[in-house]
């Protein structure tokens, strides 16, 4: 097969940075909560491929913008992880190997739309609820809480609470160096990684989440 990558589309719906206020009303936006990914497909036709599964997504609410190495998207937890689940999801429909890079982040110290002032609580969100995808999907799944007072944070227990949380939901499948193996349907995985993420993010300001997501690999694999 031809390994080829490239990255998600054009800017929609951009917001203006804001000072943000300290409390619960922060946007999404002012919290600095989005997701940075890369879409690869390996297969000769992979322009199509990737345009059309673009196409397809519902931009609604949602702030894209893409650059040659990658494309960030921001919005609601819910809205963001919808948005990747029908990208992701929509290319793989093509039986191609897809392979996706997935960085989730909240509660931002200082970025480039986003710069949260001394003394901003951490804020929790509701969970993401995602319809099935209908593709299987295996990830590696990586969480980091930040801001959570160093040498002296509790950071792995939240981290330890994420992975029972997954094996709870079906779609832990085991663990491996630095990542722990996620499998099941699509939506399912996202899901799970988002609310680990959102589930972590209640205790500390600032958390991220990495996948690599693999879908329809040529590579056999046991069920």
């Amino acid at each position: 097969m031809v390994g080829a990558v490239t990255h998600a589309s054009d800017t929609a719906d951009s917001a203006s940075p804001q000072t943000p206020a300290v409390g619960p009303d922060m946007t999404p936006q002012q919290y600095g909560v989005g997701a940075r990914f890369t879409l690869s497909v390996y297969d000769s036709d992979y322009v199509r491929i990737i345009l059309g599964a673009l196409e397809q997504a519902d931009r609604t609410g949602l702030t894209l913008e893409t650059n040659d190495i990658s494309t960030f998207v921001g919005g609601t937890e819910q809205r963001v992880l919808e948005f990747l689940r029908d990208v992701i999801g929509a290319a793989a429909a093509s039986g191609a190997h897809i392979s996706a890079a997935i960085l989730l982040s909240r509660g931002c110290p200082g970025e480039l739309a986003c710069a949260l002032p001394a003394g901003v609580p951490a804020l929790g969100a509701a969970p993401v609820s995602l319809a099935p995808a209908g593709v299987r999907a295996r990830a590696h799944w990586s969480l980091y809480p930040l801001l959570d007072g160093g040498s002296e944070g509790d950071h792995m227990s939240p981290i330890y609470a994420a992975i029972e949380d997954a094996k709870t939901a079906g779609i832990y499948s085991g663990s491996d160096h630095f990542a722990t193996r996620l499998d099941g349907d699509l939506a399912a995985v996202l899901q799970t990684a988002a609310n680990g993420w959102i589930g972590v993010g209640g205790v500390v300001q600032h958390v991220t989440t990495h996948l690599t997501v693999s879908l329809n690999s040529p590579t056999q694999i046991a069920d």
